[in-house]
């Protein structure tokens, strides 16, 4: 028997600050967090700018010992789990949550690249025996929702997911299904990602995959404009509470948003580059819309993945047309998120899902940055401009990762 899903606590960070209703704002109000890189030396890197945390310190945030055991990328999490569950209204001493009956599910693609490097010179430097015994609890993967467990006393289902972009989107569904099917009672889900160093800069330029716009950081990030030529690295972290709506319901929880659908494919096509005519991507779509019971002229808003890459902008754009008809597509707002705060890889999706959470709540959409020049090739309503006011009904949440992976979410408003 299949339960009722619900979102009842957010927690995000990203390059345009750490609170959620800041970030929405800002969003809304068509404001760029990208800039050129501070963290390290840029001179022989081809691209030099990023979407940045600056408004977030882990030095300051944790204890001394317990921030040199954290991995940026796992502290970014920690800290975007702390508010989502402060939204929440969870307490240690809650008697309506079963600590064993609460999971924590998240998603990265990347991971500890942070340690790794550091680590790597280390090795180099002074040798093998001067390693931190630390590396490997640092650098894995899994690092987050464990620690998050720990901090939080979280005692049931507990891993963490890799499909490169699409990483926290299977993350989210799997949580979504987790509660919906009866393991969890509460499940933290989303993503985190902290990417932005010397080499995972460097090995993305080196596919060539990110925008060279150095000079005007903030108009780098142009989904859907004719003149876009990559993405702009972002990071950060997204975590959401999702809930069984009964549980919800007993300790008296404000609801954000309902979570409806999930749809998983891949292309099994090319590595790094989607499918010519955006199969898997469609199939993912028409999953979730199916899984949610809506039907496709109902849907209120996509966010796009949106990545500003020639290929992907072009390819999504066929795929939101192939699975909901021409005519239906140019109907529906669009918009990405990534205009503004960059592509944050295996956080993304959980990031644009907090957004989707919020316009689901407040009834307003934010705008695509930066889309002055429409391709021809990408012809939908892609929001340009400014922030609309609508009705915001159900929303379907779009993520493609290298690999092929495809993963689209559905949420709506609750009734």
């Amino acid at each position: 028997m299949s339960r009722r899903v619900v979102i009842t606590g957010l927690g995000a960070v990203c390059a345009l600050g750490i609170d959620v209703e800041l970030i929405f704002e800002r969003l809304l109000s068509g404001k760029s967090g990208i800039a050129r890189i501070a963290r390290f030396d840029t001179t022989k890197h081809s691209t030099k700018i990023a979407g940045e945390v600056i408004d977030f310190n882990k030095d300051q945030y944790f204890p001394k010992i317990e921030a040199k055991r954290l991995d940026p990328f796992a502290a970014l999490a920690v800290f975007a789990a702390d508010r989502a569950i402060a939204d929440s209204g969870v307490s240690p001493e809650d008697v309506h949550v079963d600590r064993d009956r609460f999971g924590c599910i998240l998603g990265t693609g990347i991971g500890g690249i942070s340690e790794l490097e550091d680590q790597q010179t280390v090795l180099l430097q002074r040798g093998a025996d001067r390693v931190n015994p630390f590396l490997v609890p640092k650098m894995m993967s899994n690092a987050m929702s464990g620690q998050i467990a720990i901090r939080h006393n979280l005692r049931g289902t507990n891993f963490a997911t890799s499909s490169a972009c699409a990483s926290a989107g299977h993350a989210m569904g799997l949580a979504f299904r987790s509660v919906k099917y009866g393991e969890s009672d509460i499940c933290l889900s989303g993503g985190s990602e902290a990417a932005t160093t010397p080499l995972g800069l460097a090995g993305f330029c080196a596919l060539r995959a990110l925008s060279t716009r150095n000079d005007e950081p903030h108009r780098a990030s142009r989904p859907f404009d004719r003149d876009r030529d990559g993405f702009v690295m972002g990071e950060g972290a997204g975590i959401l509470v999702f809930e069984e709506l009964e549980h919800a319901r007993r300790r008296g929880a404000k609801i954000y948003a309902e979570v409806l659908g999930f749809g998983s494919t891949d292309d099994a096509f090319h590595i790094t580059a989607p499918h010519e005519n955006g199969e898997g991507a469609r199939k993912a779509i028409l999953a979730a819309i199916q899984e949610a019971n809506i039907r496709a002229d109902q849907i209120s808003y996509i966010n796009a993945h949106g990545t500003s890459t020639p290929l992907n902008d072009k390819l999504e754009t066929i795929a939101i047309k192939r699975a909901l008809g021409e005519d239906l597509a140019r109907r529906i707002p669009i918009s990405s998120t990534k205009s503004m705060i960059g592509h944050l890889l295996g956080a993304s999706a959980a990031v644009e899902l907090v957004v989707s959470a919020l316009s689901v709540k407040k009834n307003v959409i934010h705008p695509t940055a930066n889309l002055e020049n429409p391709d021809p090739l990408c012809d939908l309503d892609y929001c340009p401009g400014a922030a609309r006011e609508i009705p915001v009904h159900y929303v379907i949440s779009n993520s493609f990762g290298f690999g092929g992976h495809n993963v689209c979410l559905a949420i709506g408003k609750f009734h």
